[in-house]
């Protein structure tokens, strides 16, 4: 029988056995709505209240900072237009965002260019690192908001977060930073990090898939993107998904004690790079330092990623090919094609994202599986029957 080895938290990753065990009250004792007026609603306010408090310590705001959305994807929107929209009444209809963010990004702010915005894309280098001297001269007295992402969900790049906030402050426009993939991966303290915006999503950090949230610092004012009851200080209507809300706050807490565990986790993935771009016509995606200590993005040329992922998954292997949320498109990864990869190689790449949990074992299982598939696949393209002819002919 298969070994089991899943390699894709990038897409998301199980929910914790502790994670579990602090949402249970909140099933069978704690089930009143936060904004009753009974003792059982004020309970559950207690509970809310509290949870919101240790997510604040978690990443060093305040509590009043934090407002609770159903997943990242909401938080993204919101924080995008519902800044635009409070910058328009000032003059400022532009935005700024790079050509590999997350659809979530990309596609609110091709919603708001058909209402009458102006969308700039900035550059990225071959590693997927944003220019910063283009961002610069982007960047206007007319730009309301700069959004880019902490960490890039395919390749793993890190940006350099603190000067793109400079750049953004110092036109006077709004920093916004999706950092769905850093939380839990990079340290993060918003007591320093000056971005007036973030947003997390649970289910990246072992909490279950339906809970987010959006930072919003305080003195910063967006228009809500859902009406509806006075929850969340009037900013964002809708009853409060109180066991999911604790959930997160269980999650980030010991996302926060597991960062002693990221310098093991980055070896594991070190070890994976060093193998796999040893196999021919292979090249690492990304940065090859300043990334996520558990993502690897490797590129094979002449073969297919999804007819890879499913001989892996045949070996009991589960991996991407790059955002879970576009897995249903056939089109080349928009990220691969902004750092340079021509069309036809963008199809060939592999994402492996691994955790604390994956063990050498595991990695080893990966690399002895890896290779031969590739090659399998690559026997039956005659695109490599051509390479393999020139090879024979030039020895």
């Amino acid at each position: 029988m298969a070994r089991f080895v899943y390699a894709d938290n990038a897409a998301t990753t199980p929910v914790s056995r502790e994670v579990i065990e602090a949402m249970m009250p909140c099933f069978e004792s704690e089930w009143g709505n936060p904004s009753s007026p009974h003792s059982m609603g004020i309970s559950a306010k207690d509970m809310l209240d509290d949870a919101r408090e240790r997510i604040a310590a978690v990443l060093g705001c305040t509590a009043g900072e934090i407002y609770f959305t159903s997943c990242g994807t909401e938080s993204d929107n919101w924080a995008i237009r519902g800044a635009a929209m409070r910058m328009k009444a000032k003059g400022r209809t532009h935005i700024v965002t790079s050509k590999i963010e997350h659809h979530a990004v990309l596609h609110t702010c091709k919603a708001l260019e058909k209402e009458g915005f102006e969308v700039s894309y900035v550059g990225v280098d071959e590693y997927g690192v944003v220019d910063l001297d283009e961002l610069r001269s982007l960047v206007t007295e007319k730009t309301a908001l700069v959004a880019i992402m902490f960490a890039n969900n395919e390749i793993g790049t890190i940006e350099p977060i603190e000067e793109i906030v400079e750049i953004a402050h110092a036109k006077g426009a709004l920093m916004f930073t999706d950092a769905v993939q850093a939380v839990g991966n990079v340290d993060i303290d918003l007591s320093k990090l000056r971005v007036d915006m973030l947003a997390l999503s649970g289910h990246k950090l072992h909490a279950p898939k339906g809970i987010g949230l959006l930072f919003i610092r305080k003195g910063i004012v967006i228009n809500n993107l859902i009406e509806g009851g006075g929850q969340e200080k009037r900013k964002r209507g809708g009853t409060e998904n109180l066991p999911y809300i604790v959930g997160l706050a269980r999650a980030l807490e010991l996302a926060k004690e597991n960062m002693k565990y990221l310098p093991e986790v980055a070896r594991k993935r070190d070890r994976l790079i060093s193998a796999l771009t040893k196999i021919p016509y292979s090249s690492l995606n990304g940065h090859p330092t300043k990334r996520l200590p558990g993502l690897v993005n490797i590129g094979f040329e002449f073969i297919e990623g999804e007819s890879m992922l499913l001989w892996l998954d045949m070996k009991g292997i589960c991996a991407s090919t790059g955002s879970a949320c576009s897995s249903a498109s056939l089109d080349a990864s928009h990220v691969l094609l902004a750092i340079g990869v021509p069309h036809e190689k963008a199809h060939g790449s592999l994402r492996l994202s691994i955790s604390k949990d994956t063990t050498d074992e595991d990695i080893d299982y990966i690399i002895e599986n890896v290779a031969p598939i590739v090659e399998k696949l690559r026997n039956m393209s005659p695109l490599w029957e051509d390479v393999v002819k020139k090879e024979t002919a030039n020895k």
